[in-house]
């Protein structure tokens, strides 16, 4: 009997340790990498470009468990995240702790050796960002956290390109711009209809201190200045035909969506689909148009 028990504990441990890395925001992290360093000039070995994935990967794990290890006691409200490891009891907060920390170093050392230094530098900076700037000073303290902390999600294609090149130039800043400016309307558009989480939680999101209705008009402005850096590779004679088609035709749907968001009077979370449409179709155009400057980069190639 204790031999089951400590066996299922172990496995239940194993399970929590990989949820304290968010998979699912993982898998976005995962994929603007990739895109960011298969669509830089030049070639990696491929066993070099799965090591540098890896280690943006491991880094964004790591960045996920030291916010979870901070965020425990507002976790522990929030109705969408009480069920975490840490809030649920199943795991302490020094385990947390030095998981996070360990990862971090394993990540920036591995990019470090085996790719180039400066991807490995940009990639600790990333992890320190999301740790310290995003999750233990802005979160709790301005309403402009996810704005000024959307940064940390917009690191990832960036280092994936300098893993590649061992620089950045326009086009990786351009990557970077994007995931910017997307991340404001795709977070508040899901802080519309969990507003009241955010309350309990005391945390400052922008529905909770300047209310839904301006929210959803800065969640329309965002989406416009969105479109134009967006389409600016194109513009800029950066990328090709595919991806300028691709990008016009996904602002314009991503703009209608804010607009009709900007333009709701519920107030029912129950009620909110303009919302959750945007929330929803948010996650597949940041998907998409990643997807095209890849295809792009093949296509001129």
């Amino acid at each position: 009997m204790t031999t089951a028990s400590t066996t299922l504990h172990g496995l239940a441990s194993a399970k929590d340790l990989f949820a304290l890395t968010k998979p699912r925001v993982m898998s976005l992290v995962i994929f603007t990498a990739l895109c960011g360093l298969l669509a830089a000039p030049g070639t990696i070995h491929p066993v070099l470009g799965f090591t540098a994935i890896l280690a943006i990967s491991l880094g964004a794990g790591a960045s996920a468990a030291l916010n979870q290890w901070y965020e425990s006691d507002i976790d522990a409200v929030m109705k969408r995240t009480s069920q975490r490891p840490l809030p649920a009891g199943r795991m302490d907060r020094e385990t947390a702790l030095h998981f996070g920390i360990g990862l971090s170093v394993f990540s920036v050392v591995l990019m470090g050796v085996a790719i180039n230094w400066f991807s490995a530098a940009f990639l600790a900076f990333s992890i320190f960002f999301y740790a310290v700037v995003y999750t233990i000073w802005l979160k709790r303290s301005t309403p402009q956290n996810i704005v000024i902390g959307g940064a940390a999600g917009a690191f990832p294609p960036a280092i994936g390109w300098a893993a590649v090149t061992g620089d950045v130039t326009l086009m990786p800043v351009l990557l970077f711009a994007i995931i910017f400016f997307w991340t404001p309307p795709h977070f508040w558009a899901l802080a519309l209809f969990v507003n009241s989480d955010y309350s309990k939680a005391g945390v400052p999101m922008m529905p909770v201190v300047a209310g839904r209705r301006s929210t959803r008009k800065q969640i329309f402005a965002y989406s416009l200045v969105l479109a134009v850096v967006a389409v600016a590779p194109f513009a800029l004679g950066l990328t090709g035909l595919v991806y300028g088609i691709s990008s016009i035709i996904l602002s314009l749907v991503f703009s209608g969506l804010s607009l009709k968001v900007a333009m709701s009077e519920t107030f029912e979370p129950e009620d909110m689909e303009a919302e959750k449409r945007l929330f929803k179709f948010s996650i597949f155009y940041l998907f998409a148009l990643f997807a095209t400057v890849v295809v792009d980069r093949l296509v001129m190639a």
